[in-house]
Formats: structure tokens, sequence, C-alpha cells
């Protein structure tokens, strides 16, 4: 049996931290769905590792023998040790070494439409993040790129908030706002920024053209450096008591006005 001692687990307990998925370029994603997604998708799978749970599911015994056939080294281990190398409370049995796509701004390309992006500074809860990827991919838009100072979207609790859509669409981290208010005047970006007060409705601002939505962390919006420049400033109505709307469902209430506005424009083409 595989022991804690083992170069490759302690290679995979080593992915816990930030600092050495960004040295290596490789995350974990866990679960059968997720597991499913990756192998799904363009994103290398270079190893799976599970325990005697998924092998008697019949979908892990699936995931096991697409593996195989791929090549794709496989690890057992006992019950015990993989419960250390997850994050979840109740783990599936099966886990997934994945090697990330090393995006740059240049290899975002719009659909169809105009461009619909969504920028986020300074973020800092992973499940908030997570769940901004998850809305950004079910609207449709064309990639999520995210400020130098955001949670690192490949933390455990971040992907399993994307619920899969990390593989979907494109993510960019560690980016520096010059380089992107460079890329947005290129093509002609709007930048949208959503602020707790101030400016037009959402319901009132056009976005129907190239945008770029901006949401930053809740205590404070975005930072002054994303602020400068020509932005506009939108906010979402509050009829009720509350003070603030979380960070994750603002940005799913602009993505889906997005939607909204194109769909009867489309209508009327």
């Amino acid at each position: 049996m595989i022991s804690r001692q083992n170069p490759r687990i302690k290679y995979l307990r080593r992915l816990a931290t930030r600092r050495f998925r960004d040295k290596e370029g490789k995350f974990l994603v866990e679960g059968i769905r997720f597991v499913e997604e990756a192998l799904e998708s363009s994103f290398p799978v270079e190893m799976l590792v599970y325990c005697k749970k998924a092998g008697n599911d019949s979908r892990g015994r699936t995931l096991l023998e697409t593996a195989a056939l791929r090549g794709i080294p496989i690890l057992e281990v006992g019950e015990a040790l993989f419960a250390e190398l997850t994050d979840t409370v109740t783990p599936q049995g099966i886990l997934a070494l994945v090697k990330w796509r090393r995006l740059r701004l240049a290899d975002l390309h719009a659909g169809a439409g105009p461009w619909l992006l969504v920028l986020v500074d300074a973020v800092l809860d992973p499940g908030n993040l997570g769940t901004i990827v998850r809305s950004a991919d079910a609207a449709g838009a064309d990639g999520v790129i995210l400020l130098k100072g955001t949670a690192d979207i490949f933390n455990p609790k971040a992907l399993r908030a994307t619920m899969g859509s990390i593989f979907h669409i494109p993510v960019i981290q560690n980016s520096l706002v010059d380089e992107v208010k460079s890329f947005f005047q290129l093509h002609g970006i709007k930048l949208v920024v959503g602020t707790p007060r101030g400016g037009n409705t959402v319901f009132e601002t056009d976005l129907t053209v190239s945008c770029a939505l901006v949401v930053g962390s809740e205590p404070r919006g975005p930072g002054e450096a994303v602020l400068s420049g020509a932005i506009e400033r939108v906010c979402i109505p509050m009829p009720g008591r509350a003070e603030s709307l979380n960070v994750a469902i603002s940005a799913a209430i602009l993505l889906y006005e997005a939607v909204r506005q194109r769909s009867i424009i489309n209508k009327t083409l």
C-alpha cells in the first residue's frame, strides 16, 4: 500500500499551497463529476488517485478505465491517506492532478457578438470567486480576468464553487491593471464598474456593446487604479434595507442584465 512518504504523495500534498501550484502550474480536482469534467476538457490530466470507495462506484470505475486507456498514471491509496489529500468532509474517493493552461490576455477572443468579460479586483473569498466564474460561464462571457491580489482560482474551495466551469471559460490570473486597460482600449471594451452607490442603475446602462463588468471586494469595491480613467459606474437598485449585496450575486445580476439586453437586440435583428 502507498505510504505518506511516497514521492508522488508528497508532491500532491505540496499542491495545497498557492505558491507551489503557481510554480508547478498544476492543481487538484476531486469528486467523480469534477474528474469527469477534467477528462473531457482540454486540460492535460497527469494522474488519477483513488481509494476503494471510488472503485466500488460504476462511474468511478469508468473514470479509471478511461484513464488507463489514455495511459494516464493511476495510483491507489488507502482511504485514510486519500482523506488527507482532499479538502472535502466526505470525499468520493477519486481526484485528478491537472495541468492548467497558462493563458494571457492575448488568448482571449470575442464570441459571435460584442465582448463580454468580467474583471475581478481583490475578491479574497475563494467561494465567491468560484461562483463568479461559474456565473460568467453560464452567461456565455468570453473570459474572466483576475487582477493581482485576487484569490487563487485554483484554491480547492474556489474550484468546487466553479462546478467545473474552470474547464469551460478562460480565466486569467495575476493580471496588472495597466495591461488590462491597454487590452480593453485596443479592443474598444467599455469598463462598467459595479459600485454600491452612484451612477446609473444597471438597467439604464447599455450592456449590448463590448464591455467588461468590474467587481471588487465587498468592503471597498474595486481599487483606485481600476476606477481611474474612462469608466462607467453602475449600481444595482436595492429598495430593501440591506446595505450591500454579496459580490458573487452582484456579478451574476450584472451578467444577466447583459444577457437580457443582448437577447432583446438579437430578437430584433
